[in-house]
């Protein structure tokens, strides 16, 4: 086994936009070990987009599984029996309370293997406080089996650390930040020329606190008259969330304010691009990829304490915008009316956060020295 080149699992719910951000990580994760001459392996469940989505992954086995029984436990027993057949040094699970902890958990027993867990911040308290009688079930039905049997929890921040810790009794942990391409071109210099435009991109979701950020954009409105911001708001989500949106810009009817629907490729890179500043005022992350996205971008955030990234406020890269309404307005005229000089040192604060943080290559260091020693470690 020791001979071969590393050979990792890399299992989900998801393998489509469903996922979100997990879905990305996904995708980041095994382009990263394609780089490092590792051999990944992808499992998830089969939905409505995953092989739309599939072109995602390149070269990279993808293997779906048929989902039994209720879509949101997401159990399925052939993708179990895939995981035992394909041979991995690793297992590493992206995503928690569905079935697909089960199956790691009954793999990891199978093999007697390492096994990795990424909760990508499902431990947030936000997120604990909420569905907790389906939480409940999932703990004693197989997450907690499933916490006890993991060698290695990966937390994406010190916060998300904490979180683990509390909610798993677990201490062996290693930090390591998502990685995200530093090859997005910078906007040139008439971009200040353009039109002020605030760009939202993500799940449509409560926790996302979307209406919140509406209403920060109605108050610079009312201010501002007729030089107030656009307001783009892109993403996907549950059809009901979805419809609320749309009612609620409907009614307000002002054409600067849009929701376009969910961005991919191009699209996206457009929409970060050519934004001013992008905002996520959030109840509740693990470590959102849209904002690395936009600081490799040379884009300004406006984002609460919630996303986790406090260097960016620290560097520049970021204004503090809270959850509420008054804080968030206030945030996002700051970085619409700040001088071009001060937005330069803004976009090279932001880039260079991310060259020496969130690069691919500082990033696949840490994971293959994780995953390396995972596999030289016997299990405890």
């Amino acid at each position: 086994m020791r001979g071969r080149r590393l050979r990792v699992g890399l299992l989900s719910p998801w393998a489509s936009r469903l996922g979100g951000g997990v879905f990305e990580a996904v995708v980041s994760q095994a382009a990263t070990l394609r780089a490092a001459g590792a051999e990944p392996v992808v499992f998830a469940l089969e939905d409505a987009h995953s092989a739309a989505d599939r072109y995602r992954f390149g070269d990279t086995t993808l293997h779906l599984g048929r989902v039994r029984g209720p879509a949101q436990i997401g159990y399925s027993f052939d993708l179990g029996r895939k995981l035992v057949d394909a041979e991995l040094d690793v297992l590493h699970l992206h995503g928690i309370w569905m079935a697909t902890s089960h199956l790691a958990a009954r793999w990891a027993a199978a093999t007697d293997r390492p096994y990795v867990i990424s909760p990508h911040g499902m431990l947030d308290p936000w997120i604990t406080a909420h569905g907790r009688a389906k939480k409940l079930a999932a703990r004693i039905g197989y997450e907690r089996r499933s916490w006890r049997r993991a060698t290695l929890f990966h937390a994406l921040t010190a916060a998300e650390a904490a979180d683990i810790r509390r909610e798993t009794g677990r201490e062996a942990i290693e930090i390591i930040p998502n990685a995200v391409d530093i090859g997005l071109a910078d906007r040139d210099g008439n971009a200040r020329e353009l039109p002020a435009r605030i760009a939202y991109l993500g799940r449509i979701h409560r926790k996302k606190n979307i209406d919140a950020l509406i209403d920060a954009w109605q108050l610079l409105a009312r201010r501002r008259g007729d030089t107030a911001p656009a307001l783009t708001i892109a993403g996907w989500g549950d059809a009901a969330d979805v419809a609320a949106l749309r009612q609620r810009i409907d009614a307000i009817a002002d054409q600067r304010l849009s929701f376009v629907g969910p961005v991919y490729g191009e699209a996206k890179r457009r929409l970060i691009e050519g934004a001013t500043a992008l905002a996520l005022p959030s109840h509740s992350e693990g470590l959102p990829m849209v904002v690395l996205e936009s600081w490799a971008a040379g884009v300004p955030t406006a984002i609460s304490r919630h996303c986790n990234l406090p260097e960016g406020f620290a560097t520049g890269a970021a204004e503090d915008c809270g959850t509420e309404a008054d804080p968030i307005a206030h945030a996002l005229a700051v970085l619409i009316d700040e001088s071009e000089e001060a937005r330069q040192r803004r976009r090279a604060a932001a880039r260079e956060l991310v060259a020496r943080r969130f690069s691919p290559t500082v990033v696949l260091d840490r994971w293959m020295e994780t995953y390396e020693r995972q596999r030289s470690e016997r299990r405890p």
